[in-house]
């Protein structure tokens, strides 16, 4: 049993992702400044279940929220950022103030999570991951500000990695595929062409226990994710060029 928080969970991969550890018998806390989807599951997971409302863009928030985990559960073994907010337009239509916004709630949301569980975790050891993206790998077009945040979060888990290890402390990255979630759902990309969310959410929930930098739900993702930082641009040129073809 682990005692598990997500920034992200009131749907989508983080909420099937909530729903399985759950299920295995971890003690898990969503944060989310959404939480109406969370009914069923505070029913059936009484005492296993934490939520709170959360804004990742709100410090003082996070840290409340993590403060009042840890006084309920006693520590934290797993801190996930799940929080997104993606938009998707061309550079020249989209204003500066949206890339700062999305960088707020993707990059800054993830950094303040960090901030706020590392003293916790500093005694006890533990984990932290960010949820990322092949776009923030390979690039794509008309999502400049979601594949940039992306790309960032890997850089700061990886430096992350270095400045914690005294601490036994280590940082990952999901590598989810693309995903029917509302996040998505613009995207001109046929729904049947997408992952499931709840099989997506599951399978990382069921890998969550990885040591490895990259988790993914399937080894057949961790296969195209590795193609991906191996052939970064060959491979967001191709994917971009076939999702142009599809929008005509």
């Amino acid at each position: 049993m682990k005692n598990i928080v997500i920034l992200g969970a009131n749907e989508g991969i983080g909420y099937w992702m909530a729903k399985q550890l759950l299920e295995d018998g971890n003690l898990v806390g969503i944060l989310d400044i959404c939480t109406d989807h969370l009914d069923g599951l505070k029913q059936q997971y009484k005492e296993q279940l934490f939520v709170m409302k959360c804004n990742a863009k709100e410090a003082g928030e996070i840290e409340t929220a993590i403060a009042a985990f840890v006084a309920k559960y006693k520590k934290i073994d797993i801190a996930i950022h799940n929080a997104c907010k993606c938009t998707f337009a061309s550079m020249e239509d989209t204003p500066e103030e949206i890339y700062r916004e999305v960088f707020d709630v993707n990059y800054f949301g993830a950094l303040r999570l960090t901030k706020s569980v590392a003293s916790y975790m500093k005694d006890t050891g533990g984990k932290v991951i960010f949820t990322s993206s092949g776009v923030g790998v390979m690039g794509f077009t008309k999502i400049s500000p979601y594949a940039s945040s992306k790309g960032a979060i890997e850089a700061l888990a990886e430096c992350m990695n270095i400045e914690y290890k005294k601490y036994n402390i280590s940082f990952h990255i999901f590598h989810p595929p693309l995903t029917n979630t509302n996040s998505s759902s613009p995207l001109p990309v046929p729904k049947e062409f997408m992952a499931s969310p709840e099989k997506v959410g599951a399978g990382l929930a069921r890998h969550i226990g990885k040591k490895s930098f990259i988790i993914c739900h399937s080894l057949s993702q961790k296969i195209q994710t590795m193609i991906c930082y191996l052939f970064p641009i060959k491979m967001g040129k191709l994917m971009s060029k076939m999702t142009e073809a599809n929008e005509e």
